[in-house]
């Protein structure tokens, strides 16, 4: 395949070329670990967890970097809160997030830094900015210098006052110009620091994915990815501290994922609707919350509604219920013909639509065929387009005998409630087999009936 994907850097879409193609290299901002991730931070680790698929398939060496933001504003806030060590959130909420995205099939990268394991490396980089005369110290903190970098603001495209205006930094008597933003800023007593020689302090956060991706992948690497809301400042500053620092590119390609809202409107902490992952594993299955987040192209705006989820989760049903009874199809029946459509889709910048579509189309095939090898093949088409996704990787039984978490009955009761209608019906009390049926029908477990016994469905 040719992978065509838009790159934010020259606002096109071009053909992808790595720099060494025996080892393409990806660095990806991770999560800062103060709290559960919400769908907004799960759609970009969905989306560049296919990034990565796509490339796999592609070429023979990946070398993926993710990285973990454990030094923030916010987690010391949320320790200050929650009355514990900073250690306690950190570990705790990387632990969360690593099983919360576990669960929507993303896969581990090959290397997730961690930015207090790259403390010293920082300092030396901000050692560096000062000596080339991009970065001062003022007021206690280390300065980057925005008017010292020729081209600032050429990932972004926004103008001077867009560039001060957009600043997360307060605008400060001690800087030289509005725009510069900080290197290094001091630690009270009380919150976590480091020596260095400008005093006990504690890196800015646009630095530690410099000095990471630097220190793991080289610099120049392939692709850079994030979330839209990264564009600017955060990556605007990478680039800046990166190539000021070290007289090369950051990466050749940037990629982004769009926005997303929530039933149409900005997801926020005031509204009262942010949706967390963790939250909603305990009523649906990951791979519908994955499905869900991949049914709108990566680059457009999002909104992430209940009729979205139940749509993806209907869809996966359906694709559910096409495989062979066993637990997997035999994919040496595949005929590489039947992905042509798919992998097209894919391979022109993440079209996932029109993915999805080449796999609904599949799914039209085998329901018009008989039982035979060329049915088996398409089964095999299907379930390979949907692990190229990441999605129907559960066995045919542990799909549909899914439960949530709050659900009324365990697995063994309702098979209790099976033996007890077998029972009945045994007996001839068929009112009683009715009733159990329709109790479990309530609850929305469908029954099949078929000349192995009866079989049951979690059908939501």
């Amino acid at each position: 395949m040719t992978l065509k994907f838009h790159n934010t850097a020259t606002r096109k879409k071009e053909i992808f070329t790595p720099l060494d193609p025996a080892n393409v290299r990806m660095y990806v901002c991770g999560p800062t670990v103060y709290d559960f991730a919400h769908i907004g931070n799960a759609r970009a680790i969905v989306v560049f967890d296919l990034v990565y698929r796509v490339l796999q398939r592609q070429f023979s060496k990946v070398t993926y970097a993710r990285n973990i933001t454990d030094v923030d504003d916010k987690i010391n806030a949320a320790a200050i809160e929650q009355g514990v060590d900073i250690d306690v959130i950190t570990e705790k909420t990387t632990a969360a997030f690593h099983r919360d995205m576990a669960a929507l099939g993303v896969l581990a990268p090959t290397i997730e830094p961690r930015a207090t394991d790259h403390i010293p490396q920082m300092v030396t980089m901000i050692k560096v900015l000062i000596e080339k005369n991009h970065a001062y110290e003022a007021g206690g903190n280390v300065l980057f210098h925005v008017p010292s970098m020729e081209g600032y603001g050429a990932l972004s495209g926004r103008d001077r006052d867009e560039q001060i205006a957009g600043a997360r930094v307060d605008v400060a008597p001690y800087k030289k110009d509005p725009a510069d933003f900080v290197l290094w800023k001091p630690s009270t007593k009380d919150l976590p620091g480091w020596d260095s020689p400008w005093g006990r302090g504690r890196p800015g956060w646009h630095l530690e994915c410099s000095v990471m991706s630097r220190e793991h992948l080289g610099q120049p690497f392939d692709i850079h990815g994030g979330g839209l809301d990264l564009v600017f400042p955060h990556h605007e500053n990478e680039i800046a501290q990166s190539q000021c620092a070290h007289d090369e590119t950051l990466a050749t390609f940037w990629m982004h994922n769009g926005y997303l809202m929530v039933e149409g409107e900005k997801m926020s902490k005031s509204l009262g609707n942010v949706v967390l992952v963790h939250d909603l594993l305990k009523r649906v299955p990951g791979e519908a919350i994955r499905l869900a987040l991949l049914m709108t192209h990566y680059r457009k705006p999002m909104d992430w509604t209940e009729g979205r989820l139940s749509e993806a989760r209907a869809q996966l049903l359906n694709w559910y219920r096409l495989m062979p009874a066993e637990s997997a199809a035999d994919e040496s029946n595949l005929n590489a013909s039947d992905l042509e459509e798919f992998d097209a889709a894919l391979a022109d910048d993440l079209k996932t639509p029109a993915a999805i579509a080449a796999m609904n189309s599949l799914a039209d095939q085998i329901q018009a065929l008989p039982d035979g090898p060329e049915r088996n093949a398409k089964q095999a088409a299907l379930q390979a387009a949907g692990r190229h996704l990441g999605i129907l990787q559960s066995s045919k039984a542990d799909w549909f005998q899914w439960l949530p978490v709050d659900f009324p009955l365990t697995a063994s009761k309702i098979d209790a409630r099976l033996s007890d209608r077998i029972k009945a019906r045994v007996e001839k009390d068929y009112a009683a087999a009715d009733q159990i049926r329709d109790e479990l029908t309530q609850l929305g477990i469908a029954l099949q009936d078929g000349p192995d016994g009866t079989s049951w469905q979690f059908e939501g």
